[in-house]
């Protein structure tokens, strides 16, 4: 493809930048070949030249098109060169706020500086087990595709970290860990994956430090091998590390800091323990204060140093070993401070002074000797060959040695603390495969580069090797595998750097031979290599301005290494003379690290591989003569290296490459000549170089067909769609170099994908344009002739009504120009007249103004002067005042200076001896002299004191005289005041009186006036009043209705208030429930663990002749309710714990028993919460049937008002409304004339529910047997009355009195009702005054006493209440007491020994239970008594009765006998008659158990029986077991039923009929023992004959909450297996299938998505997800599962959907497109199209996908303006703001009609919503489980009528 061609007007390229390194520009001109110029336009609108070098004739690189900017993977792109690189990766950073990119198969990772919620747990269980190309890019896809390819190759694999400090290398690696971690688990029970996580704080407190670049960087490398057994679970883990940088010990840079632990240690020294170490602040030590920044902003060193105690402890590092590393860390801190001084007469002898504080807390920290170490860091021992020398050190000798020392030190301690970590995280089991995580040192380049830069760019020359060799090998795999004709390509090979470095007479080697020169130095060793490689080696150049330095130019990048310090470093000398005395040492510790040296320390030593990969230290040992120790540095990193090399070669590597954005440490900056440097200096340019000298673009057929179908015609498009994609592309793109067809895939080389997808755009935009074209000339010839049409109309309207104004025109003018004649000439004179007053009025006021202008100019200069003068004088005294007071100011200072001077000298003279002397000379003599004094002066104030008393009390008699007197003055004043007053009040009444007088006088004259007047003006009044009277009465009768409207209003608001409360109930309720289930699925897992571990203990224990086997199948469930099966199960338990620990004394040491009481515990704090969750869940019910009570109490006081209310209206209107009463009794008479005669006879159904009503009163409340046998009396009286009469009346027929009556609810409605039927059942003249005085006030008063009755009853419940309430909570005071008994017997326990510790549990465990089984039998005795009670009570209950009701028989006539019909009575034979009973042996148990659920096919069962037979066989056998009253059977065959039904879930868990089944047939059942239990609120539908069949002597509540929990178990169950058939299905169906076809385009691909780690298994459609779910409701309804049951579970199926869906949608950039949101929004109406099929509309699961389809609904609404993000806002409310911002920020155009969403419309949507309270989570949690409940549904179905087939193998039961 020619230049020409694609660089074209319009086009983009890159041109280089000083600031942004490349900058976007646009051509203006066509390019034509043999241009050198092109002329440019940059996006700031500046035109530029960019010139062509004529030599090589290189044009810019092109950018790629805008739908392909931001991929996850840099390969997809079409043009693959540095710029497009750089700004994919700014755009996915600075815009889409996404940190990982991959790059082919490398994952770039940038450090955001900010915590981001993206790998919490809910992320792990999002990216565990998808593939790596489906997901978006992230560290957990990286660790997951390496745990996937180690599952399915066999085969060890490796995650390569790297990247500058600060990068944020060691967090990746600690996310990676953390996933195996979570997705594994642990193969034993010692929670190895904790302990690997726990590593990691130990290993950053030792081992990193603060530096400039980063807070927390690791200062050495370390390679993690995670071990796995064959299932893939952590065994173990084991860790190497490299090169510790071990001269920060002794030294840091500016604003740099040491080592973690140091600090650490320095922040807790106010700790008790730490008294001892005799610490201070970090700035008080050397090593700690030389980079002058002790502290981390944000960071607390105390509170980390209690992490790094608590991962030591973890990992079995015990107490006194931690002291132990703490006291030899703080030495090396008080060893830093110890002060070398040189000697003044002799420079090369120095010396310590005597009495060193630092030495002497050095030595007692380590237990060595003071002398010898004092003077062995100063002096040396010289071995020559017969003769020993000691020879003092120089001081800068000396203090190099004490810092050797202490490097040599810490070294030793961090060689140690490695170890013990690996012996912690050594595994327990045998290693199948393991994972290896590298977490090492980036390539570093400073302005000095020393050693440690040396070797760290030498390693990462190494792996940048394998790096390169790896993508090669990839590459050509790829291409054999397409069957692709493939050449070699040209990529970089750094081998000569690394023979440079490693080979022989290579810089290693001549470092290593300086080294064991006697005068070798930094300058012989760089003239060596001057002279060895200069002008030899291209890749070793000489700086020019210096002769001790030397530069190689690396793979990144060139690096200049200063010489100086390089031998002393690689020789890393420490004195053998200190060494010993350290081995001397008095702490045991110190002593271990030393004489465990060569073990810690060899690389080669006899330990098995995964035990030897521990610290291989880096220090020759020169105290030892073998030839281990006197390896260098470098030759030990070398030999380490090679070693690390080999394990990743024999790995699968997978490569991290952290890149940090700027060198300030700001979230979320990108500074593009820092990421190019490190995009550089890491390979991923590397890697963009080898796929674009290739084919980087892949497409398979399919895709390619599908993307480009628009610029094929319709004739190209053939069946086979790999001919028709290479027809295509030989018309398209001509050079067939250019493409290769493999197998499956098309391959095109760099920028052939941007020229297709010019074409696309193209031919779309041509498409367009027509479209638009065609359109808009429609709707403009359209909108013409409406418009031609209107404006004729328009112009003939027009036409008409302009000649009609021209004539009027003409006439209005004419009289116009009359009337202005006239007006104008008025108009004029009126104008005149004005301006002329106006004008004398403004003369006369302009010069009355200037006089008062003039007077007040005059009058204010003279007032200023006034207050001039009084200013001035005030400035004046004011400044005297304040040099006054300075001048006295400064004179106090200098006499206060001057005393001090007079001070200090007396001061120094009294410290004098001389002085002291001179002062005791005459001192007695001035004591004595001075104490008479002193005692005089005593005497004289003794006087003084006395005089003063005397004075003060003469004065306070004098004070009070005079007061007494100033109150008696007083007094008078105020009586004479008083007095004088009165008499002016006298004066005054007088003349008011006279004023009265006359008044009174005139105002009897008005009287006899007015009187005359009123009496006219009350006939007025009167007819006033009378109309006022009409008036108010029609207002009262409105206020009437007022108040009634009123009355409804508030019963509404009630009703509305009480629905309010009640839902917030249920949602109460329902959190609670959850709660409750989450608890039990948490106890189920514990007891299948459980279970587990005691078929491991029963497999481990060999089973003998003599041995017994316990009950394995007791439920742990039932322990809390059927406490009865103890009495005869636990002794025969306790003997065989005792027979197996006799027979097995050998499994005492593989039993913990110490996780069996942790397990123990566990278990009964879970049994209790479940208690208390269940006391909890039934007092949540009480308060809501309360508050449903109350409401409906409510309604009857409004009711009871209302009555109120008509009834004094009656009485009001009772004379208007006499007609009325007429109709009334003539209604009466109607009625009456029409009722049945025999409605209230004996044996009327009326009288047999009162009569039932009655009976059950006097069976519960023994109180008002009398009161209820008084009512029966008046009954029978009353009807024998009504019997005899001839003219019998009734209220209604009986059939509508039965159905009133059964539709009452509660006791109170019935007992109004039997009191409006005594008042009906009065004689025919107390009907007739219905209406008359009197008679409502009797119907109040029964109402009255209904109200008493219901108080009194509600009184009694309260009391029982709160009785029961108290036994409750005596129950749980005693729990309490005893749960605390427990944990401190456990304390107890685990203070023992482990033999001890097993003895003591078991014993206790046998003294608990005989205690249990005593106090059961106690119970159980008390029981008996009260049974035995209770059936003497009903024996003479039932006496009573039949002598009522022989009684009532006998009062009733013969006559009324006569007139009762007689029916013909069916008497059945007895023998016959079925009972709904099954009758088997209790030998024949375990053969039920067998037959009817272990080895029952649910499909046989569904299809040709009723559903739910085998819970009606059930308990038709329980039934059975009650008749006969066997306690023993009742509860042995629900123990079995239990058991049954959970090892058969237990062997067929995944099989989903399986469990659908057992779950129709436990809810049924557990229907079945409600509707039989007796109890009133389950026997409601039931019919006589069910009734009869209840249980009659057990109470089975408790089971029936243990059969609850089982179901729900089941529920839960069932949906892990719907969840597990549907997660494969749901993204293909929902998301990735276009179930639309045509709609969405799919954009290019990169590496990954070619590379997935598990091939294709055929896709998955949304028409496989609506089969599924048919299948699953199709078996449900064939197992007869409740309708409400089968809701719940689709509404937790779609949840699962809606959950995983938009899961996968917020992590997957590719999803997130206007094309998809419709797609998903045409499969979620799929999905509510199934409901309403099914007629699940009202299960609730359409709105569990309301977040879904409103996220589909973001994808497709505009996201432009502000009135978008408020229709966003609002439309948005059941997804979180996170997931609206993440959905924001991956929305990707798919065609280049669209827009991507800019950054500020999100931040609009953030201000907009950052008020919202909702969860900062970003996932849904797709593991929710809804709370399950299981509505009671009563069966129609009779027990007698069920039939049992020979087909189910139970003959042996017997049908009773």
């Amino acid at each position: 493809m020619a230049a020409s061609e694609l660089f074209t007007k319009f086009a983009r390229v890159w041109i280089p930048d000083t600031v942004d390194v490349w900058q976007s520009a646009e051509l203006l001109k066509d390019y034509k070949s043999g241009d050198t110029v092109l002329h440019l336009k940059t996006e700031d609108d500046k035109e530029t030249q960019y010139r062509i070098d004529p030599k090589t004739k290189e044009l810019p690189p092109l950018r790629n098109p805008d739908i392909l900017v931001g991929e996850n993977d840099l390969t997809a792109l079409s043009y693959l060169h540095e710029p497009a690189i750089l700004h994919n990766l700014k755009v996915r950073f600075m815009d889409s706020k996404l940190i990982y990119t991959y790059c082919g198969i490398v994952l770039v990772a940038i450090n955001p500086y900010e915590q981001l919620p993206i790998y919490g747990e809910d992320i792990i269980n999002a990216y565990s087990g998808q593939n790596m190309g489906d997901m978006d890019p992230h560290i957990f896809a990286v660790a997951e595709e390496a745990y996937k390819q180690m599952a399915r190759d066999e085969r060890n694999q490796s995650i390569i970290v790297s990247g500058e400090s600060g990068a944020g290398k060691t967090v990746s690696a600690k996310y990676a860990m953390r996933y195996f971690a979570t997705v594994s688990g642990s193969a034993s029970e010692t929670n190895v994956e904790e302990k690997v996580l726990a590593s990691n704080p130990i290993m950053e407190s030792i081992g990193n430090a603060k530096t400039t670049r980063n807070d927390n960087s690791s200062r050495f490398g370390k390679y993690i091998e995670i071990g796995f057994d064959k299932k893939y679970r952590i065994t173990g883990a084991n860790m190497r590390t490299y090169l510790l940088e071990k001269s920060r010990v002794v030294f840091q840079a500016e604003d740099e800091r040491n080592y973690h632990i140091l600090y650490q240690l320095c922040a807790s020294k106010h700790l008790p323990e730490f008294k001892d170490l005799r610490l201070g602040h970090a700035q008080n030590f050397n090593y700690t204060n030389f980079g002058g920044s002790p502290v981390i902003e944000g960071i607390d060193d105390a509170k980390e140093m209690m992490n790094t105690r608590h991962a030591c402890t973890l990992l079995g590092i015990n107490e006194s070993h931690q002291m132990g590393i703490f006291r030899v860390v703080a030495a090396v801190l008080h060893l830093g401070n110890v002060t070398i001084k040189a000697n003044d007469r002799d420079a090369e002898n120095c010396f310590i002074p005597p009495k060193t504080e630092h030495l002497i807390i050095f030595c007692e920290l380590l237990g060595v000797d003071y002398e010898q170490m004092a003077h062995w860091l100063c002096h040396r021992k010289i071995i020559t060959g017969s003769e020993t020398y000691i020879k003092p050190m120089p001081k800068v000798q000396a203090i190099n040695a004490r810092d050797a020392l202490a490097k040599h030190i810490y070294a030793s301690v961090f060689n140690w603390i490695v170890h013990h970590v690996n012996r912690a995280l050594r595994a327990s089991v045998k290693q199948h495969s393991f994972i290896g995580v590298l977490d090492i040192y980036g390539f570093e380049t400073f302005e000095i580069n020393s050693f440690e830069q040396f070797c760290i760019n030498y390693a990462n020359e190494k792996l940048q090797q394998q790096f390169n060799m790896h993508v090669f090998k990839l590459e050509q795999e790829e291409y054999m595998k397409e069957e692709i004709p493939w050449t070699l390509i040209d990529f970089y090979d750094n081998q000569p750097c690394i023979n440079l470095i490693e080979a022989k007479l290579g810089i290693l080697d001549l470092l290593d031979e300086e080294c064991k020169m006697p005068k070798g130095s930094d300058d012989t060793w760089a003239q060596k290599l001057y002279n060895t490689h200069l002008n030899k080696c291209a890749l070793f150049q000489k700086p020019r301005m210096s002769n001790r330095a030397f530069i190689i130019k690396h793979f990144a990048d060139q690096v200049e290494y200063q010489c100086e310090g390089f031998l002393e470093k690689n020789k890393d000398t420490v004195y053998e003379e200190q060494i010993t005395v350290l081995k001397a040492s008095k702490l045991t510790l110190l002593a271990e690290l030393f004489q465990d040296e060569k073990q810690v320390s060899s690389p080669t030593d006899g330990r098995p591989p995964f035990a030897r990969a521990t610290v291989k230290s880096a220090k020759p040992r020169a105290l030892q003569p073998n030839k281990e120790h006197k390896k260098s540095v470098g030759h030990q990193f070398r030999n380490s290296l090679h070693l690390l090399m080999e394990t990743l070669n024999a790995t699968t590597p997978h490569y991290v490459r952290c890149i940090k954005p700027n060198d300030d440490k700001l979230a979320f900056t990108f500074d593009p000549k820092r990421a190019v440097q490190q995009l550089r200096a890491c390979g991923v340019l590397e890697t963009i170089r080898i796929s674009a000298a290739g084919f980087p673009s892949r497409w398979t057929y399919q895709e390619f067909f599908n993307r480009y179908r628009v610029l094929m015609k319709q004739k190209d498009v053939l069946s086979d769609k790999k001919l028709t994609c290479k027809n295509v592309l030989e018309k398209l793109i001509k050079d067939q170099d250019k493409y290769q067809f493999g197998k499956t895939k098309i391959f095109f080389r760099a920028g052939q994908v941007a020229y297709l997808e010019k074409l696309r755009a193209d031919k779309l935009r041509v498409a367009c344009i027509r479209i638009q074209k065609t359109i808009r000339s429609w709707l403009q010839r359209k909108k013409y002739l409406r418009m031609r049409s209107a404006a004729i109309t328009i112009q003939r309207y027009v036409r008409g009504y302009q000649a009609r104004c021209y004539a009027q025109f003409l006439r209005r003018t004419r009289a116009a120009t009359l009337i202005q004649k006239y007006q104008r000439m008025y108009a004029a004179r009126q104008k005149f007249l004005r301006f002329r007053s106006a004008t004398i009025v403004i003369q006369s006021f302009i010069r009355g103004f200037r006089g008062r202008r003039q007077y007040k100019a005059i009058l204010r200069e003279q007032k200023a002067t006034i207050l001039q003068k009084h200013m001035r004088g005030w400035m004046a005294k004011r400044k005297y005042r304040r040099t006054h007071h300075a001048i006295v100011y400064l004179q106090c200072c200098y006499r206060r200076m001057m005393a001090k001077r007079e001070l200090k000298k007396l001061k120094i003279e009294a410290r004098s001896v001389e002085h002291y002397k001179t002062l005791n000379i005459g001192m007695e003599n001035k004591i004595v002299q001075l104490q008479c004094k002193v005692n005089n002066q005593t005497k004289e104030m003794k006087s003084l004191l006395e005089k003063l008393v005397s004075l003060e009390s003469t004065y306070t008699h004098e004070t009070d005289k005079l007061r007494t007197e100033v109150d008696k003055l007083r007094v008078n004043e105020g009586s004479a005041k008083v007095s004088s007053n009165k008499i002016t009040c006298l004066m005054e009444e007088i003349a008011i009186l006279r004023k009265e007088l006359t008044e009174t006088q005139a105002q009897k004259k008005r009287l006899e006036e007015s009187g005359n007047k009123y009496k006219a003006e009350t006939d007025v009044v009167l007819s006033q009043l009378t109309e006022q009277n009409a008036l108010l009465k029609s207002e009262k009768d409105d206020l009437n209705c007022r108040i009634q409207v009123q009355a409804k209003e508030i019963t509404e608001t009630m009703e509305r208030q009480n629905e309010e409360e009640t839902k917030q109930l249920q949602v109460d309720l329902n959190d609670e429930r959850s709660r409750y289930q989450s608890l039990l699925n948490e106890f189920c897992k514990l007891e299948e663990r459980y279970d587990n571990l005691k078929e491991e203990m029963s497999l481990v224990s060999i089973t003998k002749p003599g041995h017994r086997r316990t009950d394995s199948t007791h439920s742990s469930n039932e322990s809390e309710y059927t406490y009865n099966s103890l009495l005869s199960s636990e002794p025969g338990e306790s003997e065989d714990v005792t027979r197996r620990t006799e027979e097995y004394p050998e499994m005492k040491g593989a039993l913990d028993m110490s996780l069996f009481l942790k397990l123990q515990k566990r278990v009964t704090e879970l049994e209790q919460e479940k208690q208390a969750l269940q006391e909890e869940l039934d007092a949540k019910e009480e308060q809501a049937l309360r508050s449903k009570k109350e409401a409906e109490d409510q309604q009857l006081m409004a009711r009871s008002t209302e009555l109120e209310y008509e009834s004094l209206k009656r009485q009001e209107l009772e004379s208007e409304n006499k007609k009325l009463k007429n109709e009334l009794n003539e209604l009466h008479r109607a009625l009456t004339d029409k009722s049945a005669p025999q409605a209230t006879a004996p044996g009327a159904p009326a009288y047999k529910v009162l009569l039932d009503h009655l009976n059950a009163a006097t069976e519960e409340l023994e109180v008002r047997k009398e009161e209820v046998l008084i009512l029966r009396s008046q009954l029978v009286s009353q009807k024998e009355a009504v019997a005899c009469k001839e003219n019998k009346e009734t209220m209604t027929e009986p059939i509508l009195f039965l159905e009133d009556v059964r539709k009452m609810k509660n006791q109170g409605e019935i007992t109004q009702a039997f009191v409006g039927l005594k008042e009906t059942n009065r004689p025919s003249q107390d009907c007739r005054l219905l209406n008359e005085d009197g008679e409502l006030w009797i119907v109040y008063e029964g109402l009255k006493q209904a109200n008493r009755l219901l108080e009194s009853q509600l009184q009694g419940q309260k009391k029982v209440y709160e009785n029961e309430l108290e036994i409750l909570r005596g129950e749980v005071q005693n729990l309490k007491e005893e749960i605390n008994r427990q944990q401190q017997l456990l304390a107890q326990n685990l203070q023992l020994p482990p033999e001890a510790r097993i003895e003591a549990s078991l014993q206790h465990e046998i003294t608990r239970l005989t205690n249990e089984n005593l106090d059961l039998m106690e119970q159980l005795e008390k029981q008996d008594k009260t049974v035995r009670k209770l059936k003497k009570q009903l024996k003479v209950f039932a006496k009573k009765i039949g002598e009522l009701e022989v009684g009532q028989t006998e009062n009733v006539s013969p006559a009324q006998l006569a007139d009762e019909p007689i029916r013909p009575v069916n008497i059945p034979r007895k023998e016959k008659d079925f009972q709904g009973m099954l009758e088997y042996k209790k030998d024949d148990e375990l053969k039920l158990i067998k037959n009817l659920i272990l080895e029952l096919k649910p499909r046989g069962v569904a299809v040709n029986l009723i559903p739910g037979l085998p819970a009606y066989i059930l308990f038709m056998c329980v039934r059975h077991a009650d008749y006969i009253n066997d306690d023993q059977r009742v509860r042995s065959l629900l123990t079995s039923t239990i058991n049954g039904i959970k090892k058969i879930l237990k062997k067929r868990s995944d099989d989903f009929e399986i469990v659908s089944f057992w779950l129709s047939n436990t809810s049924r059942f557990l229907h079945c023992l409600k509707q039989y239990s007796g109890e009133e609120a389950f026997m409601k539908h039931n019919t006589p004959r069910q009734n009869d069949h209840c249980l009659r002597n057990f109470d089975l509540a408790e089971y029936r909450q243990v059969i609850s929990d089982l179901a729900i178990q089941i529920y839960q169950q069932l949906t892990k297996v719907l969840e597990n058939a549907l997660q494969p299905m749901i993204v293909s169906g929902m998301l990735e299938h276009e179930t639309i076809q045509g709609v969405s385009g799919q954009k290019p691909t990169g590496l990954r998505k070619r590379t997935s780690s598990v091939a294709d298994e055929g896709t998955y459609t949304l028409d496989s997800i609506v089969r599924q779910l048919n299948n699953f409701h199709s078996i449900m309804c064939q197992h007869g599962m409740d309708p409400e049951l089968i809701k719940q579970i689709v509404k937790q199926i779609f949840y699962i959907i809606g959950a995983v869906t938009l899961n996968n949608l917020l992590l997957r950039k590719d999803m997130c497109s206007w094309s998809k949101g419709m797609q998903i929004r045409y499969n979620v109406s799929q999905l509510e199209e199934w409901l309403r099929d099914k007629n699940l509309q009202t299960s609730g699961a359409k709105e569990t996908l309301e977040p879904l389809i409103q996220a589909a609904q973001l994808l497709q609404v505009k996201k432009k303006m502000d009135e978008d993000a408020e229709a966003i806002c609002s439309m948005c409310n059941a997804i979180t703001t996170a997931q609206i911002v993440k959905v924001l920020n991956l929305y990707t155009p798919v065609n280049e009609f669209e827009e991507r969403v800019t950054a500020s419309f999100i931040r609009t949507i953030q201000v907009r919503l950052q008020n919202r309270k909702d969860s900062p989570q970003l996932l849904m949690d797709a593991k929710h489980i809804f709370p399950v409940t299981f509505p009671f549904n009563p069966s129609s179905l009779a027990l007698e009528s069920i039939q049992i087939p020979g087909s189910m193998n139970l003959g042996f039961l017997l049908r009773v």
